[in-house]
C-alpha cells in the first residue's frame, strides 16, 4: 500500500478535481504491475496497472492493491470495478473508501457482492492525508487553503515601503514554485501586486500553472502589472466587475465565504494564498484556512509591516537552507 501512496503522489498537480491514485498488483509475492492515474480525463490508476502487467494469466491469481476505493460509475472513463470484474482479479486491498457522492462505498460494494475478497483500511491515515484536498472539497463543499508567507526572524513580512522580495533564500523559493504546481490556483492581494508586480508563474520547477487570483475590490490596479500580461490573465475579485476574467463579490464583510463558494462551483479544488498580510489575515481570522506554511529567514528588519500569527498546535518544523519552515493545520472538517 505504501508504494501505492508513492506511486499516485506523481499525480500532484496534474488530476485534479480528481483524486491521486496508485495500484499496485501482486502474485505469489511478487509486484507483476503497477500504475498511477497520470491526468486529470485519462486512465484511472488500476487500468494502467492492469495494462502493465505482461503476464494476463496471472490476474485471476492476483491481488490488486489501491490507496483509493476503485470506482463504480461512469465518468471521464468506465468504472474501474467493472475491468477488476472483467480480468477475473480475486483479492483487492483498499487504503480508504472514497467519500465522492458518485462512488461511496459503491465500488467495494460491487466488488464483495461479485464474490471478490474485499480489505479495506491499510494505511487509511496515510491515504486520507494524501488525498485531503479532494476529500475536503467534496465533503466541505471548499477548496483547499494553503497560506503562505515568508517572515524575518523579527517577525516582519514586508520593509515600511511594502516590499518583501527575496525574504527567504534561494532554496525556500524553488519549494514555493513547486508548491504553485501542486494546487489549483493561487492568490494575492492587491498590495503585493503592486510592490511586488509579480507574474506569479512556475518557473523554477517543471509543472502545472495554476489559476491565478489577485484581490482587487475597487477595480484600481493598473492593467500594465504582470499578472494581466501572461497568455492567461489573472482573475480580479472585484466589487466592479468589468470583464469576463473579473469574479465579483457579493457579500464585501466577507469576501472570503464569498470566494470559497465561487471556487467550490467552478471546481477549483485548491488554492494557494501567498499574501499580502491583510489577506492573509482575512482567511486566519475566519478560520478558512487549512494549512499555513510560513518560512522564517535569519534576516532581521527592525521595522515595516508585521506578519501575520497562527494559532495551531499542530505544527512541524524543517529547515530549508538557512530558512526555517514551519507547516501548520487547521481542522475544519
Amino acid at each position: 500500500m505504501q508504494r501505492c501512496i508513492d506511486l499516485a503522489i506523481r499525480g500532484v498537480g496534474k488530476v485534479a478535481p480528481n483524486p491521486m491514485v496508485g495500484c499496485v498488483i501482486v502474485h505469489d509475492g511478487k509486484i507483476i504491475g503497477e500504475g498511477w492515474h497520470q491526468k486529470y480525463g485519462e486512465a484511472h490508476a488500476e487500468v494502467n496497472a492492469i495494462k502493465s502487467v505482461k503476464e494476463a494469466w496471472r490476474l485471476p491469481y492476483a491481488t490488486l492493491y489501491v490507496n483509493l476505493e476503485p470506482c463504480a460509475h461512469y465518468g471521464k472513463t468506465p468504472p474501474c470495478s467493472d475491468l477488476i470484474l472483467e480480468k477475473k482479479i480475486p483479492r483487492v486491498v483498499i487504503g480508504c473508501i472514497d467519500s465522492f457522492a458518485a462512488v461511496a462505498g459503491k465500488g467495494a460494494a460491487k466488488l464483495r457482492n461479485a464474490g471478490v475478497e474485499v480489505l479495506t483500511g491499510v494505511l487509511k491515515k496515510e491515504s486520507e492525508i494524501l488525498n485531503r484536498r479532494f476529500f475536503h472539497f467534496n465533503d466541505l463543499k471548499k477548496p483547499y487553503i494553503v497560506l503562505k508567507w515568508a517572515q524575518t526572524l523579527d517577525g516582519f513580512i514586508a520593509k515600511e515601503n511594502g516590499d518583501s522580495k527575496w525574504i527567504s533564500a534561494a532554496q525556500s523559493r524553488i519549494l514555493v514554485h513547486r508548491w504553485r504546481t501542486e494546487e489549483s490556483a493561487i492568490l494575492v492581494g492587491p498590495g503585493t501586486a503592486i510592490a511586488d508586480n509579480p507574474a506569479l508563474t512556475v518557473r523554477d520547477w517543471f509543472g502545472t500553472q495554476p489559476i491565478r487570483f489577485v484581490l482587487d475590490p475597487r477595480r484600481a490596479l493598473p492593467d500594465n502589472l504582470n499578472l494581466f500580461h501572461m497568455p492567461n490573465p489573472a482573475h480580479r475579485i472585484t466589487l466592479n466587475p468589468q470583464h469576463e476574467h473579473d469574479w465579483p463579490i457579493h457579500n464585501p464583510e466577507n469576501w472570503v465565504a464569498d470566494f470559497e463558494s465561487q471556487c467550490y462551483k467552478n471546481g477549483i479544488q485548491s488554492v494557494l494564498v501567498e499574501g499580502g498580510a491583510g489577506v492573509l489575515e482575512s482567511f486566519l481570522s475566519t478560520g478558512s484556512w487549512d494549512e499555513a506554511r510560513v518560512f522564517t529567514a535569519p534576516e532581521v528588519f527592525k521595522s515595516g509591516l508585521r506578519a501575520p500569527f497562527v494559532t495551531s498546535s499542530n505544527f512541524r518544523k524543517f529547515e530549508i537552507g538557512p530558512d526555517t519552515l514551519h507547516l501548520y493545520r487547521n481542522y475544519r472538517g
